[in-house]
């Protein structure tokens, strides 16, 4: 039986969360053994930029921050399941990446 791995990715936790479970909830309406989600350490994006753009005055700076939420999901999945698991509709916020294994 074929196994899939399902990685998400996304910057908003609350989507990625919502989309997780339903792709958990369609491994356990089909009956298929699954494992997940595995939450995998966040990925902070960091870029400090200086406020005074003529570069006179003290120099005092500004941080922005983007954080990556990541999950895992693994299903040994049969042609049912992950037609199923396509059909999900996903949002533009989550990157979802999916491998086959035998």
């Amino acid at each position: 039986m074929q196994k899939a791995r399902i990685k998400l990715t996304s910057p908003d936790y609350e989507q990625l969360t919502e989309i997780a479970n339903k792709i958990l909830d369609v491994a356990e309406r089909t009956g298929v053994k699954h494992s997940g989600a595995i939450p995998l350490p966040t990925k902070k994006l960091v870029v400090p930029t200086r406020k005074s753009p003529s570069g006179g005055g003290t120099e005092s700076y500004e941080r922005w921050q983007m954080r990556i939420h990541k999950r895992l999901i693994d299903i040994e999945a049969d042609e049912r399941t992950l037609r199923r698991i396509l059909r999900v509709e996903i949002p533009e916020a989550v990157h979802v990446e999916i491998e086959l294994k035998e």
